[in-house]
């Protein structure tokens, strides 16, 4: 049995800048920088045949590279209680087209349709025992200096094993996103 999800990983520059923010919120176990991403499709523990047909099925994407922004900060969890707190990805219409494709290639490959909303963003920190007014007064406070977009020329299969310091992701295939084309030349 093998742990998937499928993911865009984040730049360089910008999970630097998301690592700069991840401070000073009682309660939150932060991720580690190397281990942000933004999920297409979580799939859950298969097994290694089924992994093998994800696999197939996701190579024969065909999608264009995209834009990823970072537009915010946010947080999961009950009214209550505070489950993880995240950066909101703007949710672009060639974004939602990837997130389909990469959905319909995992139905294909014999797993059941995802039943939750598609909602793009990049969890920095799980929280426990976590204040609701202090995740509020955190978002209000902190804002990105650095960059907050970068392009997409791939997504990846990863692998997750969860450890007690957390989860260990590994880049198991690595799927290209078209280059746009340039514009033709209108003169010859």
């Amino acid at each position: 049995m093998v742990r998937l999800f499928v993911a865009l990983p984040v730049s360089d520059a910008v999970a630097e800048s998301l690592r700069v923010i991840c401070n000073g919120l009682p309660g939150a176990r932060w991720v580690p920088p190397e281990n942000f991403h933004v999920t297409l499709r979580f799939i859950g523990e298969i097994d290694h045949g089924l992994a093998h047909d994800v696999h197939d099925s996701l190579a024969r994407i065909d999608a264009p590279a995209l834009e990823l922004e970072i537009d915010g900060l946010d947080w999961f969890g009950s009214k209550w209680k505070p489950s993880s707190l995240y950066a909101r990805v703007k949710k672009t219409d060639p974004l939602v087209h990837l997130q389909k494709k990469v959905e319909s290639a995992v139905v294909r490959a014999g797993l059941k349709p995802e039943s939750r909303k598609f909602c793009p963003h990049v969890t920095l920190a799980r929280c426990k025992h976590t204040a609701v007014p202090d995740v509020e007064r955190y978002i209000r406070e902190r804002k990105l200096d650095g960059p907050a977009t970068w392009e997409a020329d791939c997504f990846t299969l990863y692998s997750s094993f969860l450890s007690s310091s957390g989860p260990i992701y590994e880049a198991e295939a690595e799927y290209p996103l078209r280059l746009m084309a340039e514009p033709a030349d209108a003169w010859g």
